[in-house]
């Protein structure tokens, strides 16, 4: 055991200003240490047969009299056979493990998204994650610990929302509750989720089909279709021929201001969609009707681009360009109405299986079985339904 020094004052303490170890008595092994003007309590002992060194604090912020005190209390307990350092270790690891595994939900947002961002082919879908997530959750969940979000932290995102914005609510209550799920599998939090609907939210919250008016994208009645075809190719430009595209090939705006010359394959009249521009992920085969490669052989060739339908700079049109070709005209619907129209013309106009036409518009069956057996894409079938309407869109022409 170390011998005990002569027992300092509190002034001849205060006067020590020398870099170094300074025994100050009152308790074995106990020293105020300074360096580069700082000033601590340092405890020297043997705890079996190590030499140990435990602080005890700042001084002046812990005086002399306590600093003899905790080394008092030290050297008892390790005359009763307690390790003064095991405590001190268990709780640094104890408080580790609660940092570990206190997060918040911004943090939990943030990983749970760059987890799951391969999984979505279109990177606006982060970017319309994040959008939400922080005009709506980010206020009100934010700084909070994940593991004490509850009901009252999710209507307090919801409820100011619910029913003048439902359906970006809903979007919402998804994305907090697939994000609460994150972090209830990484341990970060426990308990049931208080963002899930079925049994919980749907309790005190409107449903959203009572809320939400479904808005169809207006569509140009079948019977007026053939005259509008007509008018339409009496006008010149890029945007023209591209919103003729859509509608022979009944296909998304998206997918045609998008197609290239590579996709066309010519001798077999077949546009094929790869799957990374399909809204299902899924490489799509549209079969072309005469009208269709009659379009695109009339079509110029630009040498800076592979777009079919190039817009200003070689980059592909915009949605807005085939909109504004509708207004231009006076017509009361959208590029995207045309795949309505043409569902419609379908059921009212031929005897066409509902399945074709689903295919023809590249639909994800909604029935697994139906799915399940769906080997083929029926090309051949699709083709000579296209063909046929080909010709009634030029009915009046």
């Amino acid at each position: 055991m170390p011998k005990v020094a002569r027992q300092l004052s509190d002034r001849a303490v205060a006067a020590i200003k020398t870099d170094g170890r300074h025994a100050v008595g009152g308790a074995p092994g106990l020293h105020l240490r300074v360096s580069a003007g700082h000033r601590g309590w340092v405890l020297r002992l043997m705890v079996g047969d190590k030499r140990r060194d435990i602080g005890l604090g700042a001084y002046p912020s812990v005086g002399l009299s306590e600093a003899r005190d905790k080394a008092r209390e030290i050297h008892a307990g390790l005359r009763e056979g307690v390790d003064p350092v095991a405590p001190r270790k268990q709780q640094r690891m104890a408080l580790a493990a609660q940092a570990a595994t206190e997060k918040t939900f911004r943090w939990c947002m943030e990983e749970f998204l760059r987890a799951k961002a391969p999984e979505w082919s279109n990177p606006k879908h982060r970017q319309q994650w994040e959008n939400t997530l922080e005009t709506y959750a980010m206020p009100h969940l934010g700084h909070f610990n994940v593991s004490v979000i509850d009901l009252p932290h999710v209507l307090a995102c919801l409820e100011p929302i619910w029913s003048t914005k439902n359906e970006t609510a809903s979007r919402l209550r998804g994305r907090i509750e697939s994000i609460l799920d994150w972090a209830t599998v990484r341990k970060y939090r426990t308990g049931e989720n208080p963002a899930r609907w079925k049994g919980h939210l749907d309790k005190v919250l409107a449903a959203p089909s009572k809320i939400q008016k479904v808005e169809h994208h207006r569509a140009i009645p079948v019977e007026d279709l053939p005259r509008f075809m007509a008018y339409l190719r009496q006008r010149e430009g890029i945007a023209a021929r591209a919103l003729e595209f859509v509608v022979l090939t009944a296909a998304r705006s998206g997918e045609a201001r998008g197609a290239t010359w590579s996709e066309i394959d010519r001798q077999a009249a077949v546009w094929t969609v790869p799957a990374e521009r399909m809204k299902a992920s899924t490489e799509h085969r549209v079969p072309l009707s005469k009208a269709a490669m009659d379009l695109l052989h009339k079509l110029p060739r630009f040498e800076d681009t592979e777009l079919l339908f190039p817009g200003t700079k070689g980059q592909p049109l915009s949605d807005m360009s085939m909109t504004a070709v509708m207004r231009r005209m006076n017509v009361d619907a959208v590029p995207h109405g045309f795949r309505s129209t043409f569902r419609d013309w379908v059921g009212e106009k031929t005897d066409y299986p509902r399945e074709l036409a689903e295919q023809a518009l590249a639909h994800t069956l909604e029935s697994k079985v139906e799915a399940a057996y769906r080997r083929g894409d029926a090309l051949e079938k699709r083709r000579q339904m296209m063909e046929e309407w080909a010709h009634f869109c030029a009915k009046s022409a």
